[in-house]
């Protein structure tokens, strides 16, 4: 391939400008990848991602939402979900719902459960397997088996609508 491409990485205080042919591009970021630049990149992105996390939740909890909780709670009440599993199911469906959440990380589910007075899943990973293992829960294909991004199949949500009828 012929060509010049450019690649260009901020994070922080370390930039990255590389610009050249393909094969040149890809030299320079394996002797990257040998070295800690790489490495020192990637945990600076994580650093920003977790703190802009913190952030909206700081933010989130300023905003004075006590619906959230009472909301999650209604949900819990009115579908008859006490079994802990179907309050997680419960809880992906509320924040993929409700909220349009996409990535829900254990902190986020946990949070859910302590704004609503629930105690939190012991072993939230547990639930989440379980989940799908009975065809309750699917994960994109497009995010490599990650829980967090799991989402009600058509199976999970019949479950959730049976246990409201009950």
């Amino acid at each position: 391939m012929s060509g010049s491409n450019r690649v260009s990485i901020t994070a922080g205080d370390i930039e990255i400008e590389l610009q050249g042919a393909t094969i040149e591009i890809d030299e320079k970021l394996a002797m990257m990848k040998e070295d800690d630049t790489w490495t020192i990149l990637l945990e600076r992105i994580k650093e920003a991602r977790a703190a802009a996390i913190d952030a909206a939740q700081v933010t989130a909890d300023g905003a004075d939402l006590p619906i959230r909780g009472s909301a999650f709670a209604a949900l819990v009440s009115n579908c008859r979900l006490t079994k802990k599993p179907d309050q997680v199911l419960g809880a992906i469906h509320y924040l993929r719902e409700v909220e349009s959440i996409k990535d829900a990380p254990p902190r986020v589910i946990n949070k859910l459960f302590e704004d609503a007075g629930f105690a939190p899943p012991d072993n939230l990973s547990l639930y989440l397997n379980r989940l799908r293992e009975r065809g309750f829960l699917e994960i994109p294909d497009n995010v490599e088996d990650k829980n967090r991004f799991a989402v009600l199949t058509s199976q999970g949500r019949e479950h959730l609508n049976k246990r409201s009828s009950a």
